[in-house]
């Protein structure tokens, strides 16, 4: 079920849709009612395999994804292909203590130039976010321009199944690169193909999550610390985590 209505906050207007399913939660009874708004539905419309859904995340998703990242001290987290940033509100909500602290930076990779533009607007009053219209391929050279060692978390909701190989492959390597060691890299797909080729990460443990449209595979995907890393400290300006190693120079 369609409907328009006005969201007076931001003067955008938002398409709800509304679905039950008999995969529906009962403790969750709002997670399948989406505020979609006309830009996430224009975007969809004019980029479907970049966007990959029409509606975003179910609030049930972007909490289990968010709890799969430990914020009890400072973070150095990225995010390939926010979208309308419901994952990215989430992880930086001031309000609950148990999400990004002050210290922390959240670094967010949108190459949708729309898309980009609404996030620096919504987060132009948070000096942790940091949006970048560009490739997710662009991660290490960013973390050094900024002074990051590398990330402690990377999420990606980006459809890697539309990827070519080789592509897909560069970015993987990219992303084990650029994470510290004892991080993790955190996907949300609609397959779960890219297990088989994440060969660099050590294990990778898996949820198919149903209290969302459509449902999902939750994947994380652990970068072990090894004995030849341990003890080391990363040096750099902002060594904001206490990061090990520094990361190396695939597109979302």
């Amino acid at each position: 079920m369609w409907r328009r209505y006005d969201d007076t906050a931001s003067g955008v207007e938002r398409v709800a849709i509304s679905a039950s399913s008999s995969l529906d939660n009962s403790d969750t009874p709002d997670d399948y009612s989406f505020p979609v708004s006309a830009l996430f539905f224009k975007r969809f419309l004019k980029r479907p395999f970049q966007i990959a859904s029409i509606v975003p995340s179910s609030k049930a998703m972007v909490e289990r994804v968010a709890s799969k990242m430990d914020f009890n001290r400072a973070r150095v987290i990225a995010e390939y292909g926010p979208g309308e940033g419901v994952h990215s509100r989430e992880i930086a909500r001031r309000e609950i203590a148990r999400r990004m602290s002050p210290d922390s930076h959240l670094l967010l990779f949108e190459l949708d130039p729309a898309f980009a533009r609404d996030l620096k607007r919504q987060f132009a009053d948070d000096p942790r976010v940091h949006v970048i219209h560009a490739d997710a391929a662009t991660l290490p050279g960013e973390l050094k321009r900024r002074g990051f060692a590398q990330c402690d978390y990377i999420l990606s909701g980006i459809p890697f199944s539309i990827l070519n190989i080789e592509k897909k492959r560069a970015l993987l390597r990219k992303t084990h690169d650029a994470l510290a060691q004892g991080g993790s890299f955190i996907i949300y797909q609609v397959t779960n193909e890219l297990k088989q080729h994440a060969t660099l990460f050590e294990h990778g443990q898996s949820e198919y999550f149903l209290q969302n449209i459509p449902p999902m595979f939750i994947t994380v995907f652990h970068k072990t610390p090894s004995l030849h890393g341990r003890g080391r400290r990363a040096s750099g300006r902002k060594s904001v985590s206490g990061l090990v190693g520094v990361g190396a120079d695939g597109s979302a």
